[in-house]
């Protein structure tokens, strides 16, 4: 009976051992990983091959095996399963719930290796007669396994933080898109095809969670919704519609359109090709939708638009003509998209008479209303004007109730967006009362505050009676302590401001440069030309260049010139160009930190302004005598 029982250990402990082995080798097949948790699916990946040296020795050994040996393979099956679980995840899984749920992967591979080290606990090694090579590698395995606790990669931690303020954006708030525009990069979440199968894995999530997480859920979901509008994709929700599809593609499999007629923003075949302040070119329909929706930046390049007259591309036009005709290709009609949602005018009336009704509920749910009606489209926003909806909202920023401060500043803010409309909302003096709010409101009423700051400061009398009324120092305090988006609006609204000269002092004064300064090593704001923007401006003072021309600032931009993106080169060539200009010395420390070398680069290959930058950087070298004559060295 004992013969039977060893004979039959030993088929079981050569099954679960090459059914260990089979599970390792799925692991190994698995494809790249994700960005996000990539260091850890490689490290778990090759911590679990290490076991194969003891599988294979423990399949080929014939000897008698006891329980407890048996036991601790059933155990390591089990945390298998629930690692290769986890590397498909992170290999095929939602990019958005791998960034958004960071913190709950990183406990997802603590389990994994606790579980390992369990199984691995009490393991028979020393009855069962395995070599002395592989009882020590499992030994130092087993000293790994204990040590094993994954935290976030920085990198990780980057994005899981752009995502959270992405999330935290206010969608009753018209927002700027460039922190989506970032993270759609960064992710690969800017095509129909990146789009489709991240939805697809996004159902699956879903379907498997069953209820459970409801939040993280709706909150990944409203993630996609926002990277599918930004990529000109309306849908709304993601478990009922259609996955989305280039159906241009899909329209004619033998014909390869070519890329320049696809509209940029659906991957369409142009009809009526037209093109933007910046140069792009975008079918009519799509890119008045575009700008109807209140985005004045461009969608390819992200660049803000000096314009937004369309001018019919007339080339383009012909050509596609003539390449539909040759290949007897018939355009698609496509239906006109819906029209804005528009206010009743009766309603909108009403809504305005409740803002000064005596019941704090009526007052609340009438500038809440109004603060969302105010984004949906221009006409909504003539309308309130016109039915004198800014007084009473001016009224209500001086309003004892948080609640009622933060969405009136709001409505202004959207209602500002508006030229004519921001002339009439300037009229009714509201900037000392959004001044105040900016000091002592809600966070989300300090942001939206700084944003209106910002819209009104667009008028020149405003830039002066905003810095007059001490609205500076509270745009400092919220681009230092601010959450992201706080201190991207903070930002924003302080380069407005100094552009005038009387309020350039005002910031230095009020101590500005620190906190600008401290974001340039804060790499998960990312911010960093905004932030030299604002130098720049500021450097044209005496008492800002005095400030900054200190060694330590004068390094961190020729830092940004060696290793930065192509803006960061242009801004940190800018803001450096204004320091030297007037120093002698500033030029002689940029030289011994090697700014030579970068300048010269970007002379070469930098953007049409940066090549400015660099160029006449050059030159002051030269006419200085720190190089030769710069005709010569080119």
């Amino acid at each position: 009976m004992e013969e039977e029982n060893g004979l039959s250990n030993s088929r079981v402990v050569r099954d679960l051992s090459e059914e260990l082995i089979g599970i390792i080798e799925g692991a190994k097949s698995i494809g790249e990983f994700r960005l996000t948790q990539r260091k850890e699916s490689q490290t778990l990946g090759r911590r679990l091959r290490l076991w194969l040296p003891l599988l294979e020795e423990l399949r080929d050994l014939d000897a008698h095996f006891p329980e407890i040996c048996i036991s601790c393979l059933h155990k390591l099956k089990k945390s298998f399963i629930l690692a290769k679980k986890l590397l498909k995840t992170c290999q095929a899984g939602s990019k958005i719930y791998l960034v958004l749920e960071a913190d709950a992967m990183v406990t997802r591979f603590n389990t994994v290796y606790d579980k390992l080290s369990q199984a691995t606990d009490g393991f028979p090694y020393e009855e069962i007669g395995i070599s002395e090579e592989v009882k020590e590698q499992l030994e130092l395995m087993c000293m790994q396994l204990k040590r094993a606790k994954q935290s976030k990669d920085t990198q990780d931690m980057e994005l899981t933080m752009d995502m959270r303020a992405v999330l935290s954006y206010d969608n009753d708030r018209i927002a700027e898109c460039k922190s989506i525009e970032k993270l759609a990069n960064r992710l690969s979440l800017n095509t129909l095809e990146d789009l489709r199968i991240e939805t697809v894995a996004i159902r699956k999530l879903v379907k498997e969670r069953r209820g459970q997480n409801a939040e993280g859920t709706q909150n990944i979901i409203d993630l996609l919704d926002r990277f599918k509008r930004f990529a000109g994709i309306e849908q709304v929700n993601v478990l009922e519609d259609p996955v989305p599809c280039n159906r241009s593609l899909q329209k004619s499999t033998s014909i390869a359109i070519p890329f320049e007629f696809l509209c940029p923003i659906t991957l369409e075949i142009m009809r009526d090709p037209v093109i933007v302040a910046t140069g792009q070119t975008y079918e009519r329909a799509n890119i008045q939708q575009w700008l109807d929706s209140d985005r004045r930046c461009c969608p390819k390049t992200g660049l803000p638009l000096a314009h937004t007259a369309l001018a019919p591309n007339v080339a383009l036009h012909n050509l596609i003509q003539q390449w539909c005709e040759t290949n007897n290709y018939q355009i698609p009609k496509k239906s006109p998209p819906p029209p804005p949602k528009k206010a009743h005018s009766e309603k909108v009336v009403i809504l305005i008479q409740n803002l000064t009704s005596s019941q704090l509920q009526v007052q609340r749910k009438a500038v809440t209303k109004i603060r969302m009606i105010s984004r949906e489209s221009p006409e909504n926003r003539v309308l309130i004007a016109e039915k004198g909806g800014i007084p009473p909202l001016v009224h209500l920023l001086s309003y004892p109730d948080s609640k009622i401060q933060e969405h009136a500043v709001t409505a202004l803010l959207n209602l500002s967006i508006d030229e004519k409309i921001k002339k009439q909302v300037s009229e009714q003096a509201p900037i000392p009362a959004i001044i105040e709010i900016l000091q002592y409101g809600t966070i989300g009423a300090k942001e939206n505050s700084a944003a209106a700051l910002f819209s009104l400061s667009m008028l020149d009398e405003n830039k002066t009676l905003i810095g007059a009324s001490n609205g500076i120092p509270p745009l400092i305090a919220l681009l230092a302590e601010g959450t992201i988006r706080g201190r991207k609006d903070a930002a924003t609204a302080l380069f407005n401001l100094t552009i005038s000269q009387s309020n350039k002092a005002k910031a230095i004064e009020a101590g500005a440069i620190k906190p600008l300064v401290s974001i340039l090593d804060n790499k998960g704001l990312d911010m960093v030309d905004e932030a030299l923007s604002v130098l720049l401006l500021l450097a044209e003072h005496p008492d800002g260049r005095k400030e900054l021309g200190q060694l330590s600032f004068i390094e961190t931009l020729v830092k940004f010139m060696r290793e930065g993106t192509p803006k960061n080169k242009e801004c940190a060539a800018s803001v450096l160009l204004k320091l030297c200009e007037n120093n002698n010395n500033n030029l002689v420390v940029a030289l011994q930190y090697g700014v030579y070398e970068h300048v010269s680069e970007l002379s070469q290959n930098g953007s049409k302004r940066g090549k400015k930058k660099a160029v006449a950087m050059l030159q002051l070298m030269s006419k200085s005598g720190q190089i030769p004559s710069y005709n010569n060295v080119r």
